[in-house]
């Protein structure tokens, strides 16, 4: 009887270890703070092209809007918001990307459904989405954050209190006001 206990007991002890390495594991969030150097992504955008935070370093302000699903109301109504609204970044030297853990082909779909002429990149594998710390799980949907990212790449401003009806504008004036107290070098600060 004793035998059938161990070995009961030593069942159990292996199947609890096998299930905690097959479970995706919960992370410690991480909470970037403005002022710090953005982690680094290289995402495939709905546009088929890849993106690389790295390749606008010096030349363009990056804006790094996550939303939680495609074709779920809210995120509809934000990218579709930005998509109306992209002239309000059209003289400003800014990239801007809408981003979710959509996969690569969902996001096509959805960013032809909202007319979306910008992309949106897309981390299934929620790699990207972690180091921002916008999801804090491998099965996590993205928080509605925005991060707005210097040509220093540094964070300039995170926004973690997104009103999907106006947060193209919204971002726009954040950054023209940034612009106007911090002109790039060479710039007589006149706009």
């Amino acid at each position: 009887m004793s035998l059938l206990k161990t070995l009961a007991g030593i069942v159990v002890v292996a199947v609890n270890l096998v299930s905690q390495k097959l479970a995706p594991r919960e992370q410690t969030p991480v909470e970037l703070r403005v002022g710090v150097v953005a982690p680094d992504f290289e995402l495939p955008g709905s546009d088929g092209k890849t993106y690389r935070l790295a390749d606008f370093r010096g030349q363009k302000i990056v804006v790094l809007a996550w939303f939680p699903k495609a074709f779920t109301p809210g995120c509809t109504r934000e990218c579709r918001v930005f998509a109306e609204r992209a002239d309000e970044f059209a003289n400003l030297p800014v990239a801007f990307f809408t981003a979710s853990v959509d996969t690569p082909s969902e996001n096509k779909k959805f960013a032809e459904s909202v007319g979306a002429r910008y992309p949106i990149l897309s981390d299934p594998d929620r790699k990207v989405a972690l180091a921002y710390g916008v999801v804090s799980s491998p099965r996590d949907f993205a928080r509605r954050w925005t991060f707005i990212i210097g040509l220093d790449g540094k964070i300039l401003h995170i926004d973690k209190n997104v009103k999907v009806d106006t947060h193209a504008s919204d971002v726009a004036r954040w950054i023209k006001e940034y612009l106007k107290a911090n002109p790039p070098a060479g710039d007589s600060g006149k706009r």
